[in-house]
Order: C-alpha cells, then sequence, then structure tokens
C-alpha cells in the first residue's frame, strides 16, 4: 500500500476511500481476467497430468503382455489326496505319475515319569542337548523344575531349535513331550542329566524325525527334509498334506484363463482410459456444459488412435478372437470365445496378440507415442500449459506493481481534491466574514 495520507471526505463530503477502491476494482479488471485464465489452465494440466498417468500405465501394462514370459502362465493339478502342486514361471506343460511313500516327520521325546509342574527337584539343575550331528552340545541351566525345564528348551535366547510341552496326565501330573521344531531325519537330538548322563524322566518313547519320500514313474524315489519337494520337475513344486497317501497323477498344462484375465485387466484399462477421456472432453448442449479439455484435439486423437489399435496394419480385426469395438466406441471382450481360440490354437492366439505387430503391441505403442516422458503428445501438451501459466502468474504479478503504483497516484489526487477544497471553504467562510463586517448603507 502507498505511504500517502488519504483525507476521505473531509472537505467534500464524499467517500474517497470508497470511491478509490472501487476505481481499483476497475483497474485489476485485466488482473482478474489473467488470474482466472491462469487457473482455468491449471485444472486443464492437472487433468492432463492425471490422464498421462492412466496412460502411461496402460503402457507398461500392454507392454508386460508382449513379453514371453507373459504367455507361460500354467496350471498344475494333481489326483493325489492332499497332494497340491504348483507350477512356477520355468515350469513346462507335461505330466507324470506320482507316488506318496510317507510324509515328513519331526523327531520327538515322549518322557515316561509324570511329575508336578513346579515340584523342586524333579528335573537336573543342567540338562544337555545333544543334536547328535557332531557339533558340541548345548547344556540348558534350569531350576530344577519341570516348568524351569521347558522354559529353558523354549527360550529363544537358547537357541535349540526345539519345542518343549508338558502335558498333564493327572490331577497334578504332566509329562515332558519335546520334538523339533522341523521335520526330517536329520533333526534327531539327545536329552540327558549334563551331570551324570542319565535320561531324563524315566527315560522316554523315541519317535524318530523322517524325511519325506515320494516316487516318480516307475521307480525314481525322491526325498526331502520337509513336505515340500521344490522342483521336482523344473519349475513344480510338489506339497505333501498331512494326509497324504496313495498315488496318482500330476499334470501341468497352459492356462486360458490366466491368459484371458491378463488380456481382461488391458481391455478393461482401455475402456477407463477412453471413458475419461470422453469425460474431459465432452459438451452438454442442452446444460451448457463442457469437460476441462473440450475442443483439445490432441487428446481427441489420443482416443482415436487407442481404439483404432483393435485393426491390423492390414485391416483385419481381433473379432475371430473375441476383441471388437461396439457402437459407444469401446472395447468388447468376449471371453468365451477368446478362451476357445486360446485353447484350438494358443500359438495363433499369441501372435495375434503380442507377436510384435500384436493388438498389445499396438497398444503399448499408442499409449507410449502419448505418455512418453520427453516425447509423448500429452507431455508436451502439459510442459506447453505449464510455461504458458507461469508466464500469466509473472503477468499477474507484474499487475500487482501496476495496481499498487494506480492506488497511490489515486490517493495523491483525492487527497489534494480535498485539500484543495478545504482550503477553498477556509477561503469562503473568510470572505463572508470580511463582507458580513462592513458597514451598511444609512448607518
Amino acid at each position: 500500500m502507498s505511504g500517502s495520507a488519504s483525507i476521505s471526505g473531509l472537505a467534500s463530503g464524499l467517500d474517497t476511500a470508497t470511491l478509490i477502491s472501487q476505481l481499483m476494482q476497475l483497474e485489476a479488471a485485466p488482473q482478474t481476467r489473467l488470474r482466472s485464465r491462469a487457473s482455468r489452465e491449471q485444472l486443464e494440466v492437472n487433468a492432463l497430468q492425471t490422464l498421462n498417468a492412466r496412460i502411461a500405465s496402460l503402457a507398461t501394462q500392454a507392454r508386460d503382455l508382449t513379453r514371453p514370459t507373459s504367455w507361460n502362465a500354467l496350471t498344475a493339478t494333481s489326483t493325489l489326496t492332499a497332494v497340491s502342486v504348483v507350477a512356477g514361471p520355468t515350469a513346462t506343460p507335461g505330466g507324470f505319475s506320482l507316488r506318496v511313500d510317507r510324509t515328513a516327520a519331526a523327531h520327538r521325546l515322549e518322557h515316561a515319569s509324570a511329575v508336578g509342574l513346579d515340584a523342586a527337584g524333579t528335573t537336573p539343575a543342567s540338562v544337555r542337548l545333544d543334536r547328535l550331528d557332531g557339533t558340541a552340545p548345548l547344556d540348558l541351566t534350569t531350576d530344577g523344575t519341570l516348568r524351569g525345564l521347558v522354559s529353558a528348551i523354549n527360550d529363544p535366547l537358547n537357541a535349540t531349535g526345539l519345542r518343549a510341552t508338558a502335558v498333564r496326565v493327572g490331577a497334578d501330573e504332566f509329562r515332558l513331550v519335546v520334538e523339533s521344531a522341523g521335520t526330517g531325519a536329520a533333526g534327531d537330538f539327545s536329552l540327558t542329566d549334563a551331570s551324570s548322563g542319565d535320561a531324563l524322566l524315566g527315560g522316554a518313547v523315541v519317535r524318530p524325525g523322517r524325511d519325506a519320500q515320494v516316487t516318480v514313474g516307475e521307480g525314481i524315489m525322491v526325498t526331502s527334509t520337509t513336505n515340500t519337494f521344490a522342483d521336482l520337475a523344473p519349475g513344480l513344486t510338489v506339497t505333501l498334506g498331512a494326509a497324504a497317501t496313495g498315488s496318482g497323477e500330476v499334470s501341468v498344462a497352459a492356462d486360458p484363463d490366466a491368459m484371458v484375465a491378463r488380456v481382461k485387466s488391458v481391455v478393461e484399462a482401455v475402456n477407463a482410459t477412453l471413458a475419461e477421456i470422453d469425460s474431459l472432453t465432452a459438451f452438454n448442449p442442452a446444460g451448457k456444459t463442457a469437460g476441462l479439455l473440450n475442443g483439445d484435439s490432441g487428446v481427441r486423437d489420443v482416443r482415436s488412435v487407442l481404439l483404432a489399435t483393435v485393426f491390423s496394419g492390414d485391416g483385419a480385426t481381433m473379432a475371430d478372437v473375441g476383441i471388437q469395438t461396439d457402437r459407444t466406441g469401446r472395447l468388447v471382450l468376449d471371453e468365451a470365445r477368446l478362451r476357445e481360440s486360446f485353447v484350438a490354437d494358443p500359438a495363433d492366439v499369441r501372435s495375434r496378440l503380442a507377436g510384435g505387430s500384436g493388438l498389445m503391441d499396438r497398444i503399448a505403442a499408442a499409449a507410449s507415442a502419448a505418455s512418453d516422458k520427453y516425447t509423448g503428445s500429452l507431455t508436451t501438451a502439459i510442459a506447453g500449459r505449464t510455461t504458458s501459466i507461469r508466464r500469466l502468474n509473472d503477468g499477474v504479478e507484474a499487475w500487482d506493481d501496476r495496481l499498487e503504483m494506480r492506488r497511490a497516484t489515486l490517493t495523491r489526487q483525492f487527497t489534494a481534491l480535498e485539500t484543495a477544497l478545504s482550503q477553498m471553504n477556509s477561503q469562503s467562510a473568510w470572505l463572508a466574514g470580511q463582507i458580513s463586517s462592513l458597514p451598511t448603507s444609512g448607518s
């Protein structure tokens, strides 16, 4: 604000402060238009950025489906009870017979003597754990009770690799059960009195740990320390449930449902993009309302190019494999027809969708042409509008200085006016006084 003093209506009776404010509103009209234009263009930039991000995501999604590994989706099945099969990326179609010989089990000790949980002296003050694998034994310090021994075995700081439980067998009688945390024959161990070497609590019934074993084909026996056989065949993992038993077949085949789901995802992404473009460029004659980007030919061109990807370079459509356009300008996917086509000739469908010039290749190319971070049409449009907004904001700031100067000028002019009127009023009063003091004729 100007530092000039303002005398508001002292002499004229006018509200000069209000007059100046109203005049400044008229003076600021060009700045208001600039600010409104900058705000509008910022909204357009925000809309373009959101659309650009969506189209960039579409480009990535379509490009992923052009990679050979994206077509390696397989489904694995098993006819055996409680046997699950998972096919990984490196698996190949095929199959084999499988027999479950045994499941894996943990090494377990069930001690014979029942004792009070907190009875003192029922367990040694030091218990030796021997893994029976040539490594140094571990001595566990207890308080001489069964509870203390269970706590020492289960204490994470002792890192015993065992699980101990006190099982109630009477009113105040418990038996100690200890088993290896993992399965397999290599998980065996022993627990003894560290001082005497005697067995604990009257000795124990031992259930030895064992490896899982299956037979593949006519006689290929395979073992595992757990119930999971990773890469039993390349990329194929077989897991035995607790009730796994018997013989059956394991098969791996192409998964048409996974392929259809991936194509459907891209089609839905294309349609979501088209719908967003339609909303941004729409015009409602009845309500005389328009989308933020109504009249933007560049955005409409992106829509046309995306929709045209359903046609190959030779003009052929994808309708015979279940993909076509409808009268509303959207892609339509017939999932059943695409699935049938893939089952009948997977190589042909793959070639037409991702064969270098397939549908997914064309969608990826069209989306990249719009959203590329350096050369994309939407990217350059955003950059151009951003530069325009920057110039508009610079203009708004320049008008701030101009308007401040204009306010100061108006303030000085009105102040000068009030001062002049005040002086004139003073002179008028003085003259009136002088005239009134003159003698009248005949006096």
